[in-house]
């Protein structure tokens, strides 16, 4: 197990269940640096409206909430009989994949719940719910243990002193615990790889600046803020010697979907010949999915560009506004994507055919 750096980063969790009052607690994020508030969520539309407003968001904690809230959905039920509690689950269930289109994990986390409860219908309701809440509760730990592994594929191809661009938030805020893109600077600030972290502020939600700045300063490491489009000067300056970002979701080809804005630092890498690492677990990869193209990209709405972080707005009333939350990242552009399994390298194709054979999908 990856030890805490220090005090510090056991000084917050992302989200937990709460055994005694049937809810679960979670860290407002969208309150981020200013104020750390836990909220607890004890019905389906507040775990719901969580996901949808980012009060919990990185494609593992959201898969995380997902499992957890469709177990305390059919427990708040009473349902008296199997069926019943089936019916509740998938109602649920289907009431939750609405929340956020684009993170597989989402979905990945509710079919396994699906199939936990399948497997368990010879069973009582009891004992059918307790097997539904071990299932929540492995996902979690397993997600800490894919972490640790992906942090430490990752820093082998990774060198002391080097400066690390990354992009939104990957970290520990984002999953469980240690983070994807994140993992990789926690574990090499153990072993004294003094990196220097260069966080781009990630509008329009500002991820970069609200998050990974807040968890990676709490945690010593030594991170400078910089806005969007300051990317190709620090790289131009031979400040950034790799970019590692997380993902939402890879397709079978090795396109990437990951927070808006990912693609334009992958093509700026390439220009300036960086190495661009995608940090993804196996549950974010969709097999079923053929290219980056066939990804359904979430629209936000237009109050986050124009008028949520200003006193008053700032730009002409009625503007019309774009807003995607994710882009692809064509795999051409991706030096290597890093499981928890391993380095995968290009031609991505065939490497996530192997992968799909040694998982069993």
């Amino acid at each position: 197990m990856l030890k805490p750096l220090n005090e510090n980063q056991e000084a917050f969790h992302t989200i937990r269940l709460l055994e005694d009052r049937d809810a679960l607690e979670i860290i407002d994020q969208t309150l981020l640096p200013g104020e750390t508030r836990y909220i607890v969520l004890e019905n389906i539309e507040d775990i719901w409206e969580a996901i949808y407003q980012l009060r919990v968001r990185g494609a593992p904690a959201i898969g995380i909430a997902a499992a957890y809230g469709v177990y305390l959905a059919s427990r708040w039920s009473h349902a008296s009989t199997y069926f019943q509690l089936y019916d509740v689950f998938m109602k649920n269930k289907e009431y939750l994949a609405s929340s956020r289109p684009t993170a597989v994990n989402l979905f990945w986390a509710l079919n396994r719940m699906e199939d936990c409860l399948k497997r368990h219908q010879e069973t009582t309701v009891e004992k059918a719910l307790l097997e539904l809440k071990l299932e929540a509760t492995k996902i979690q730990l397993e997600d800490e243990e894919v972490c640790r592994s992906i942090g430490e594929h990752a820093l082998t191809l990774l060198k002391p002193g080097w400066g690390i661009l990354t992009h939104c938030n990957a970290g520990a805020l984002a999953t469980s615990r240690f983070g994807t893109a994140l993992s990789p600077l926690y574990l090499g600030q153990q072993q004294g790889y003094d990196f220097n972290v260069y966080a781009d502020e990630t509008r329009p939600l500002l991820q970069g600046a609200r998050l990974t700045t807040w968890e990676l300063q709490q945690a010593g490491v030594n991170v400078t803020l910089i806005c969007d489009n300051m990317a190709s000067i620090v790289m131009q300056e031979g400040k950034v010697q790799a970019v590692i970002t997380g993902c939402d979701r890879v397709a079978a080809n090795g396109d990437a979907a990951n927070k808006i804005g990912t693609s334009g630092v992958a093509i700026l890498a390439k220009h300036y010949n960086i190495p661009f690492y995608i940090c993804a677990p196996l549950s974010t990869i969709d097999f079923d999915c053929p290219t980056g193209g066939d990804i359904e990209i979430e629209q936000r709405p237009s109050e986050e560009v124009v008028s949520k972080w200003y006193e008053k707005p700032m730009a002409p009333e009625n503007i019309k506004v774009y807003n995607p939350a994710f882009d692809v990242t064509d795999q051409s552009l991706i030096t290597a994507i890093i499981t928890e399994k391993g380095v995968l390298k290009s031609p991505y194709s065939e490497a996530l055919k192997e992968v799909k054979k040694q998982i069993g999908k």
